[in-house]
């Protein structure tokens, strides 16, 4: 970006910003002769190796909205430096929102190939991140945050499964096959009939008290391989998206709902020589250029930790109003000991992929054990006929822009849609606090909407709280106090917001539209690389202290 434009940003940013209540802002510069971070408060300075602000907007929109460039200032750092600050100012902006956790000290020992040194840089911006948190909180007199604390945190998706797995392995008389808790997401993927646009839409599921949200926008300059640019939907303290729901600046678009393992004998190939699933696609992120890239890239090093259905949508591969090419889909899916992948770009052309927590890939269905699942207990477990396959088949026709597929999303009219059956968790959107037996706090609690011009752009519009659709009531925590929610809003009265980044501009416009060539010539085997031993060592010490912390809290 021309200086004066870029200057001018910036001033635009700061008057806006003064009607804003909580918005800090923050740059830093490095000091390369003492290899130390000199932070800036309350200003953003172009000229510096990271800046940006964070707004915590939670009690008012829902959300809080961080944005973070690391890079282009006038000292030429290299990679892991950059992404040491970007982390470490992601840490001081959010550090207030962030509660303490445990964890111990990540080295890094050395680089190898392009997969090794990007999972470098993750475990550089893992060291800003706990930097940058530590330095809020000793100016506050606070206790600072440990090491171990931000990577335990990170880790909470791949703790999913490695709970059940400690457990199975404290217990060995436990049953094969389990009973699962709540189902995790909705997403849609909606071609219209005449391919005008590309619609996409997803919905978490999980506690709601996991409710405090963050939409993050980073633009990290990377010298191995351009301009980086990436807008996700995330959380404090949390490097990537966990939900998932990406804006890649090559042109990808990443989103994945949670398949269940009910054969938990699976969990005997969990192995602590492996990568996290989190590291796994923070990697394909920055390595792939297309779906059957990122694909083959996350399968390697495979921990069988948060098993998923990823769906990567490659924009660079769809044509509105003319085509659809093979590998505009590409649907990823994982268990312990094995990741299948497969172009569904069929689906597309014929209208639509829904994802609702049930595996797609037959041989993936039936090793997880939903075969034996559908048997023992119905068509809830059947990949066709359960409850939101049939609504998602039934009404996916009557999306054709962005309010009908936020609608869609946000659908739950279980009192009285046969589909549902009365259960307001058999529904899009679920309602577990509704539930007339038993009920808490629990089920799908935000929603984002994008389109294929809208993503190109990094830009989505999202919801944060449980849907009030057909008259469901707001949820409020009054009901369940004592479910620990330290921060959240009270009530979730809140509407759709615009999510888009402030700072991203025009800057190195060119160098972005070189590697969208760049990705469209490249091929799967450039990205074959190999991870070294120390690699594998560092993965392995992480998994070690969870399993050390898992033990200790189900310990008799």
């Amino acid at each position: 970006m021309h200086l004066f434009a870029r200057g001018f940003v910036l001033c635009v940013l700061t008057a806006t910003f003064v009607k804003a209540q909580h918005v800090q802002r923050a740059t830093l510069y490095w000091d390369a002769v003492q290899r130390s971070v000199v932070l800036k408060e309350g200003a953003m300075e172009e000229k510096g190796d990271a800046f940006g602000y964070f707004n915590d907007s939670l009690s008012v929109s829902g959300w809080g909205v961080l944005e973070v460039q690391a890079g282009y200032g006038q000292s030429q750092e290299n990679d892991e430096i950059t992404y040491f600050l970007a982390g470490y100012l992601e840490g001081y902006l959010t550090a207030s929102v962030q509660d303490s956790w445990t964890r111990t000290q990540v080295k890094l020992n050395g680089k190898t190939d392009p997969l090794w040194h990007h999972v470098g840089l993750l475990v550089a911006q893992m060291d800003g991140l706990h930097a940058g948190a530590a330095y809020w909180a000793k100016s506050r007199l606070e206790k600072p945050l440990s090491m171990f604390a931000v990577q335990f945190l990170n880790g909470i998706g791949d703790l999913l499964d490695l709970i059940p797995v400690l457990k199975r392995r404290s217990n060995s008389s436990s049953d094969s096959f389990r009973m699962p808790g709540m189902s995790h997401c909705s997403a849609l993927i909606k071609m219209l009939p005449g391919y005008e646009n590309l619609l996409l839409g997803h919905s978490s599921w999980y506690t709601y008290a996991a409710s405090m949200r963050i939409y993050k926008h980073w633009d990290l300059k990377n010298k191995h391989n351009g301009t980086s640019r990436l807008s996700f939907s995330s959380y404090p303290g949390i490097l990537s998206s966990l939900d998932d729901f990406y804006l890649l600046g090559t042109g990808l678009f990443v989103t994945q709902t949670t398949n269940n393992v009910f054969n938990s004998s699976l969990f005997s190939l969990v192995t602590p020589e492996a990568l996290l699933a989190w590291q796994r696609v923070r990697v394909a992120h920055a390595l792939a250029c297309t779906g059957k890239q990122w694909a083959h890239i996350f399968s390697k090093h495979n921990s069988g930790t948060y098993n998923n259905q990823y769906m990567v949508v490659d924009l660079k591969r769809v044509s509105l109003g003319k085509q659809i090419e093979d590998w505009s889909l590409t649907v990823v899916e994982q268990i312990p000991g094995l990741v299948l992948y497969s172009d569904q770009s069929q689906a597309l052309r014929h209208g639509y992929w829904a994802s609702y927590n049930i595996p797609f890939h037959s041989d993936i269905y039936r090793m997880s054990g939903y075969g034996v699942m559908w048997k023992k207990y119905g068509e809830d477990f059947s990949y066709d006929l359960c409850p939101r396959a049939k609504i998602f088949r039934r009404d996916q026709g009557k999306v054709t822009n962005l309010d009908t597929l936020k609608y869609i999303m946000r659908y739950n009219d279980y009192r009285k849609d046969p589909y549902s059956k009365k259960h307001p968790c058999k529904s899009i959107c679920c309602r577990n606090d509704l539930r007339l037996r038993r009920p808490h706090p629990g089920g799908c609690y935000d929603t984002k909407v994008t389109d294929y011009h809208m993503a190109q752009m990094f830009s989505a519009e999202a919801v944060n709280g449980p849907t009030t659709q057909n008259g469901l009531p707001l949820f409020s925590w009054s009901r369940f106090n004592r479910t620990a929610h330290h921060g959240l809003p009270q009530m979730y009265n809140f509407t759709f917001i615009s999510m888009q980044p402030l700072l991203f501009g025009s800057r190195d416009q060119a160098k972005t539209d070189s590697i969208f060539v760049q990705c469209m010539n490249s091929s799967v085997e450039d990205t074959d690389a190999r991870l070294g031993k120390d690699l594998i060592d560092l993965a392995s010490h992480i998994y070690k202290q969870l399993h050390k912390v898992i033990e200790y809290i189900f310990a008799p």
